[in-house]
């Protein structure tokens, strides 16, 4: 399986092979502006909040998952195509900017188990429902698992301009163009996972949130405004084993 060009990447790709193979599909990128220090508190130390127009900004992003593979092996099963959602930020280490994960609802109990004992990322089950109708998602999330806050989301969006790739140094790049992922280490420190995809085609979208307590269930709170929306058709994604930060 070939890898996309990954010279639009701030840094070369891992020496050795990627790890998982995954497709994200009908994705919408709805962010909120906050205080720097609303996000400060809930990271770990060895990360510092990565900042546009100084402010900390938090996602919530849903999408369809499909395609999940495993380097040398055929697809899981149970996750040909299902639902899922996530509310993230962005931080940098090591001068590498990248994402941070509050929460990872998923539909697939295999992937949510998986990815959480693999990466270390917060997943968990939800109730999902994802479907599409004249060019418009519809979207709903009710998360399951015994153990974390509870955490709602219902939303509708759809594309509403042209497609375009974002300019460097624009609010848009920031969001979007993120080429690693950092989690909490079982044994304690801070793991990064590079990431490989072609650069996100973007278009502006409409999104109507109808229900949200997903930033809530994380301990912060979202301002009372509409989101900034992106929206992105569909992209092949490559992620490297998590390495411990230096």
């Amino acid at each position: 399986m070939g890898l996309p060009d990954a010279g639009h990447r701030p840094w070369p790709c891992p020496a050795g092979a990627w790890a998982v193979r995954q497709v994200w599909s009908s994705l919408a990128f709805l962010h909120w502006r906050i205080p720097v220090d609303a996000v400060r508190q809930k990271i770990p130390a060895g990360l510092e909040v990565d900042t546009f127009d100084g402010s900390a900004w938090i996602g919530v992003v849903p999408f369809r998952m499909e395609g999940v593979r495993l380097r040398g092996l055929p697809p899981v099963p149970g996750t040909d195509a299902f639902p899922e959602l996530n509310v993230r930020t962005y931080v940098t280490a090591e001068e590498k900017p990248g994402v941070w994960f509050f929460s990872l609802d998923a539909a697939s109990a295999v992937t949510a188990t998986v990815a959480r004992v693999w990466y270390g990322l917060p997943y968990w089950r939800a109730r999902m429902e994802m479907t599409e109708e004249e060019g418009r998602v519809h979207y709903s999330s009710i998360r399951i698992s015994k153990g974390p806050p509870p955490a709602v989301f219902r939303a509708r969006y759809a594309p509403s301009g042209v497609e375009f790739r974002a300019r460097p140094g624009s609010l848009e790049y920031f969001l979007a163009e993120r080429y690693c992922l950092y989690a909490a280490a079982r044994a304690g420190g801070i793991t990064r996972a590079d990431i490989l995809h072609a650069p996100w085609e973007l278009r502006p979208a409409r999104a109507v949130v109808l229900e949200n307590t997903m930033a809530q269930a994380a301990g912060i709170a979202l301002p009372d405004s509409p989101p900034h929306a992106l929206y992105a058709r569909t992209i092949e994604a490559f992620a490297w084993t998590p390495a411990a930060l230096r």
